[in-house]
């Protein structure tokens, strides 16, 4: 039986993905064309007429626009938190806008570019939090007084200085969140910070270096990407882009078969670490390449704690980490491997989490099973594709991972986990970003931001990769089987495409039918839920307004109800940044999101506004004016 008709045999309520309340509330044209006419509406329709009942999006949806502002609808605002450079403590040096400061400096000033993060209130006090945001990488021309690449080794600390993770206390004065600079908490991981390496992978071979003979202890987190936030209260930081990082002295050095598969080229990715510093040098440290891509945990209440690198959870370019539990209590983080044609992985631990006792928790993410996910091609379905999908093992000795597909152990399977996955034929996906877990039904969606290699490649159009040459991105969802997060089968479909309808109307880059003019963008990358189950989705795509593109202007925020489907933009961001990294303080009354590097291009001062002023990352806070919930 397909999905199709296996979804027929359901009640309407779980066909039309409406709660009672809802689809009474949808009116009599929902019933008459559903009951008398025989037939179901099209999801377009219902999604609009169910649209107007729903009680979740209670803002007006605000126009597309290229300011270098933020944007946000009538009835809101925003602050400024925190930006790149800002000193953590009073001892700190004050951020110098001319590029001559220190990387002494910067390791005691808040990182560049920041993106994912996550809000840890203290026990019994919901006016005070910590707030644990990553610093992804740098901007050169910003950066230095010269504007380009590293020239010295102090260059190339300074940069490293910049990336990781930077900690902070948060308190509520009176309305507002602020800053608390003078914190015993505060504090700067960054890329030249004592990491511990633990689990399976930990001390294997192709983790030792001349530096750390024993494979355990690696220097640094870079290129923090998005996030992830634990049940017993860590924080999860995910290295993504690490093999940008490194190049060779020697131009013609070939490399393995996973060094390729990760990336690994000579001349680097425009960061030119390797050429100042002989650790990012793959022709004099080939192993130090391996000892990044991991999922690193931080206790961000023990400003003396040294953060680990979980290596049970596989070793790719992580975007984030989505933390749900199984019936029987166990662990399960989801990870999306942001790169064309890779893969979604879920990590299972094996023993159970224990909620009384977190400490007790502390080592539960080394002991465990990694799954990679394989979608079938779907129900054809051109607006709304539905379809089935299994969980496959990666581990060694299983599934065909053994010596005659390359392997030899467990550890060399979580090193190469994309080698692993390739040997299950795990379906190669459009860009795997972030992931989210309801927290009213538990379904999990995941941001499959673009590829425009899609139909190439050994990459097929079908299932939930639907489009070739794919600009737009779509967002998919999967429900675990039972309602178990521990479940190997899943049914999954496609919350939405996006698209350009205003470009191309009536053609699969006009995007679902859930897409219009009004709320059109592209790339969707971030994704969060409030405790009231609205999804918010955040844009990291192109900003031309042009082509392809026209109409979209700058990078925003979106907030989706997931019942009716329908979408509505809620913020623009300033010119040429990014929008990502969300959190809520505890009375869902602030949201802080991220503005990342803007005026990347140039074009922007934002936020400061000053005359040849240099733009910087920061952290917002957004509020309603009437003190109420955000988004209702």
């Amino acid at each position: 039986m397909s999905l199709l008709e296996e979804n027929q045999a359901t009640d309407l309520e779980q066909m039309v993905g409406l709660t009672r309340r809802r689809f009474i509330g949808a009116g009599a044209l929902c019933g008459a064309a559903m009951f008398l006419g025989g037939n179901l509406l099209s999801r377009s329709a219902l999604a609009v007429n169910a649209a107007s009942a729903s009680p979740l999006l209670g803002f007006t949806s605000i126009a597309a626009a290229t300011s270098d502002t933020i944007t946000l609808p009538p009835g809101y605002s925003a602050s400024v938190l925190i930006s790149w450079g800002q000193p953590l403590s009073k001892r700190a040096p004050a951020f110098d806008p001319s590029g001559n400061g220190t990387a002494e400096a910067q390791e005691q000033q808040f990182g560049d570019n920041n993106d994912g993060m996550s809000l840890f209130p203290f026990p019994g006090d919901d006016n005070r939090a910590l707030m644990a945001i990553n610093n992804e990488y740098t901007n050169y021309r910003y950066l230095y007084a010269h504007g380009g690449a590293p020239q010295s080794a102090e260059d190339v600390r300074k940069a490293l200085a910049s990336e990781g993770v930077s900690v902070i206390e948060v308190r509520r004065q009176g309305d507002t969140w602020q800053f608390v600079q003078d914190s015993r908490y505060n504090r700067r991981i960054h890329g030249n910070s004592p990491i511990r390496l633990s689990g399976p992978a930990a001390g294997h071979d192709w983790l030792k270096t001349s530096a750390d003979k024993s494979g355990k202890n690696a220097l640094g987190t870079f290129q923090n990407c998005a996030n992830g936030k634990t049940p017993w209260g860590t924080y999860l930081t995910c290295e993504e882009n690490f093999t940008d990082c490194f190049g060779s002295s020697n131009p013609q050095q070939t490399f393995d078969a996973g060094q390729k598969r990760y990336g690994a080229v000579a001349a680097s990715k425009d960061i030119n670490w390797h050429q100042h510093d002989p650790r990012f040098d793959l022709a004099k440290n080939p192993n130090e390449l391996n000892r990044h891509g991991w999922v690193v945990e931080i206790d961000p209440f023990d400003p003396q704690s040294t953060p680990t690198k979980r290596t049970a959870l596989g070793r790719f370019k992580h975007e984030n980490a989505a933390l749900a539990e199984t019936r029987d209590g166990r662990a399960v983080v989801y990870m999306g491997d942001d790169e064309r044609g890779e893969f979604i992985y879920k990590f299972v631990s094996r023993d159970k989490i224990n909620h009384k006792n977190p400490k007790a928790n502390k080592d539960l993410l080394d002991h465990g099973t990694l799954y990679v996910a394989i979608f079938d091609a779907g129900d054809g379905n051109a607006d709304h594709p539905k379809g089935k999908g299994q969980w496959v093992e990666l581990t060694f000795g299983k599934n065909g991972i053994d010596a005659s597909t390359g392997f030899n152990s467990q550890a060399e399977v979580l090193i190469h986990a994309r080698l692993a996955a390739s040997v299950v034929k795990a379906t190669r996906m459009d860009r795997p970003e972030w992931i989210v877990v309801s927290p009213t039904d538990g379904q999990v969606y995941c941001t499959l931001t673009n590829n425009a290699k899609r139909g190439e490649d050994g990459q097929p159009v079908g299932g939930p990769n639907p489009r070739e040459k794919n600009v737009y991105g779509q967002i998919l969802r999967w429900k675990a089987d039972a309602d178990n997060h521990g479940a190997q089968a899943f049914t999954w479909d496609l919350f939405v495409v996006a698209g350009n309808p205003g470009v191309h109307a009536g053609t699969p880059k006009g995007g679902s039918s859930n897409i219009n003019p009004q709320n059109m963008f592209n790339s969707p990358d971030g994704l969060g839920f409030d405790k009231a189950g609205r999804l918010w989705i955040l844009t990291d795509g192109d900003y031309s307004n042009a082509g392809d593109f026209a109409g979209m202007g700058n990078n925003q925020m979106l907030c989706a109800d997931p019942s009716t489907g329908e979408i509505r933009r809620f913020m623009v961001g300033p010119v040429a940044c990014e929008v990502t990294g969300i959190s809520f303080s505890p009375d869902q009354k602030t949201l802080f999101v991220g503005i990342q590097h803007p005026g990347e291009t140039g074009g922007s001062t934002w936020p400061e506004h000053v005359p040849n002023g240099k733009p910087r990352s920061s952290v917002m806070a957004i509020r309603r004016d009437d003190g109420g919930i955000v988004g209702a």
